[in-house]
């Protein structure tokens, strides 16, 4: 039996303000005890992950070359080609036994902040296959959309205004990636990971993910448990900048990729981050006597370079 609780969103798709009640409730009692769900109802359908699924494995059977010219580690806003072992999720053990593609909200060179040199702030780089940049342009918008949808929830079930995310998130900076995990035996030491054991670091995370398995969540006793994958599902978890707001109401749940033995894995992560000038502090009923503020304000995008920081190579060279 999985242990994780799986919500069925399709009421946020209507009027019934009571059926958003009850499904604002079940996410916020999933957010406390787990701080990871499965969600079903969605209006992204089978067809659409197939057609991801099909790019996903054309763009990383690629020679390495071609996809190096889209090289992520060349680029000031963080798009891109990641080759395998270009991340350190856990710094305590070796970096991780992946690739990635990963892209975000597409602003032209011609856009004021890029003029001004905001960090992550660019167009996107694509590879130059047929029909890739329509496909996933398509799908990062409605992946936008799907997460402000869960984002309205999330906000009646901390008692703030239905809108608060939405009013964040114009122009943000969330990110879609796509994973490649190669089998196991691939490994350059028996304990690298697919993805060393971390927290997501925006607000939440939208994870499609296809059968292979290998995603473990680790729960409030410490124990790691699997989130197998469910079909139709999206798994869903909470990020740092949420725990930030929420003073810890919602803490962001350490997860890692155990790689699959024999067999391929690629998964599909959305994260959800505001504009990048937004300002994360706690809410203000999320404090009082005796429970104060835990962390400082900080703005979306100096918390997720930060990160960065922690995690790639090529960005800590930047800031030393």
């Amino acid at each position: 039996m999985n242990p994780l609780p799986l919500i069925d969103i399709a009421p946020l798709y209507g009027d019934n303000h009571q059926a958003w009640q009850q499904v604002a409730e079940q996410i916020d009692a999933a957010c406390r005890d787990r701080g990871f769900f499965y969600i079903t109802g969605h209006p992204i359908g089978p067809a659409r992950f197939k057609d991801l699924l099909d790019a996903a494995k054309t763009f990383f059977a690629l020679p390495e070359a071609e996809k190096l010219k889209i090289d992520i580690t060349r680029t000031a806003h963080h798009r891109g080609y990641g080759a395998i072992a270009t991340e350190q999720l856990d710094p305590n053990q070796p970096s991780d036994l992946k690739e990635t593609f990963d892209m975000g909200f597409h602003l032209g060179a011609d856009h004021p902040e890029v003029l001004a040199g905001k960090p992550l702030r660019g167009p996107n780089r694509h590879p130059d296959l047929p029909g890739w940049a329509t496909l996933l342009e398509r799908h990062y918008a409605d992946m936008q959309a799907l997460a402000q949808t869960l984002l309205r929830a999330i906000a009646l079930a901390l008692g703030i205004e239905r809108d608060f995310f939405d009013q964040r998130f114009n122009e943000p900076i969330s990110v879609f990636r796509m994973i490649h995990y190669p089998p196991r035996h691939t490994a350059r030491s028996a304990d690298q990971p697919g993805a060393g054991a971390h927290t997501d670091y925006g607000c939440i995370t939208l994870l499609y993910q296809d059968d292979a398995g290998g995603l473990q969540v680790r729960d409030v006793r410490g124990e790691w448990i699997d989130a197998p994958p469910i079909p139709g599902s999206f798994v869903v978890n909470l990020g740092d900048m949420m725990a930030r707001w929420s003073n810890d109401r919602y803490r962001s749940t350490p997860h890692r990729v155990i790689s699959p033995l024999g067999v391929d894995r690629y998964s599909m992560p959305f994260f959800a981050e505001p504009h990048p000038d937004t300002v994360i502090s706690c809410l203000p009923n999320c404090s009082g006597p005796g429970n104060p503020p835990r962390y400082p304000p900080v703005t979306s995008a100096d918390y997720l370079l930060s990160r960065f920081a922690d995690t790639y190579a090529y960005r800590r060279e930047e800031t030393t």
